[in-house]
């Protein structure tokens, strides 16, 4: 379906009194610590990026948007703006978008990020049809950087001072680089920090306009309580107006911002957050889908199948069992897995390749496939031990931690992981 992206009311201001915008705060994670951002999720009273009433799963957040596309049918753009950034949270982001992309396909999709993490995922976002993206930018300088940012992160290497700057830049310029080849229109947001980079902000606009960014928009700092930027004073209209004029021959200016929170909803003038906080939070409080018919199997992780000794990452089948009549255990079949490097899709399609599992018993799943295995009704479990101990206990609903922690005791004690010496 084609959409009409000049239905933007951030990236084209003659739309702002007609079209709306939704963020769906899915992610909660960040991975730099900017010294003016103090990430509160339960506060209705404030209006600033970073605030959220709730934070939801992808598949909570798309049964929100059906609630407020019900509500509030001016809405033409949904996006994602943290309270985190989208790209420490990729899992929920991508998988938010593909949902959304089924169901709402003529909606604008967007996204806002500080540029660290995206870009392993700009072919995944030219894919899902996101045509507007913003990165912020606050110094193209190191040195002034390493006065914004307390650090950053780049996958578990913690970067501080000028190295975690020019880490950062070196991204966010390569992210807009990347975007931009890719078609997708690119806004650049710049915090206003007095004494810090008042007299810089001209020189990011320059950088931004070369790589082919379309529109800037300068944000004035808003003094946050327990941040380190909590006393310093908020710039004022003569400032940024003042900015505004001075890099607007270079790139064009946003001028009607409004410093949304990480669930706006609503026209950028008539924010109605606060009137859907009680319909987001009751879609944070719903259950995964329950996926009805059959499921007598458990799907096990296992080198050799004789013990839970395989990460699920690490599998390239599955061992299928199954109860018999006399109460006994089976093998019924080994199912492949999946192949590598797709990404979240993967355990979408793992869950799908085991529906007719009620659990999946690994020595080690990660935080993504566990929750998408479980929100397809798969329940998975992180064990170790002998697989009819496991099946035993699963079968007869009993607890499963009591399998728990025998990974060293048991499973590495009889097992070489080649399959041939067990027993």
């Amino acid at each position: 379906m084609k959409k009409d992206t000049t239905k933007h009311p951030c990236f084209n201001k003659e739309t702002a009194g007609s079209c709306g915008r939704v963020h769906l705060p899915v992610a909660p994670k960040c991975n730099i610590q900017c010294n003016y951002c103090n990430r509160k999720y339960d506060c209705v009273n404030e209006s600033r990026p970073g605030v959220t009433s709730g934070v939801l799963k992808p598949f909570q957040a798309a049964e929100y948007m059906d609630a407020v596309l019900k509500k509030e049918p001016r809405i033409t753009v949904a996006g994602i703006a943290g309270p985190g950034d989208p790209f420490a949270n990729p899992e929920e982001t991508l998988e938010t978008m593909r949902l959304l992309n089924k169901k709402h396909p003529h909606l604008i999709f967007c996204l806002s990020s500080n540029g660290m993490g995206i870009l392993p995922y700009l072919d995944d976002l030219k894919a899902l049809g996101v045509s507007h993206v913003t990165i912020t930018i606050n110094a193209v300088d190191p040195k002034i950087g390493a006065k914004i940012y307390s650090w950053v992160k780049a996958g578990k290497v913690v970067y501080r001072g000028e190295k975690g700057a020019k880490v950062l830049l070196e991204r966010q310029l390569a992210a807009i680089k990347g975007l931009k080849e890719r078609g997708i229109t690119v806004k650049v947001n710049s915090i206003v920090i007095p004494g810090i980079n008042d007299q810089h902000i001209a020189e990011v606009a320059r950088v931004a306009a070369e790589l082919g960014t379309d529109i800037q928009n300068m944000i004035p700092l808003k003094p946050t309580a327990d941040t380190l930027f909590a006393d310093f004073e908020e710039p004022d209209h003569k400032m940024i107006n003042s900015l505004r004029k001075e890099a607007g021959g270079t790139i064009e200016q946003m001028t009607h911002c409004r410093r949304c929170r990480a669930d706006a909803v609503g026209l950028l003038g008539d924010d109605k957050s606060v009137a859907f906080c009680g319909t987001l939070k009751s879609c944070s409080e719903l259950k995964p889908i329950d996926v009805k018919g059959p499921r007598p199997y458990v799907a096990v992780a296992s080198r050799e199948g004789m013990l839970v000794n395989q990460h699920l990452g690490e599998a390239r089948e599955f061992h299928i069992w199954a109860k018999d009549g006399d109460g006994d255990f089976k093998l019924v079949e080994k199912r492949p897995a999946p192949k590598a490097g797709c990404g979240p899709q993967r355990w979408t399609e793992l869950a799908t390749t085991l529906s007719d599992c009620r659990a999946v018993l690994a020595a080690a799943i990660g935080e993504t496939p566990q929750a998408k295995l479980a929100e397809n009704g798969v329940e998975p479990h992180v064990i170790g031990g002998f697989i009819e101990d496991a099946l035993r206990t699963i079968y007869n609903g009993g607890d499963m931690d009591i399998h728990k922690g025998r990974r060293g005791s048991i499973a590495d004690a009889c097992c070489t992981g080649t399959g041939t010496k067990c027993g």
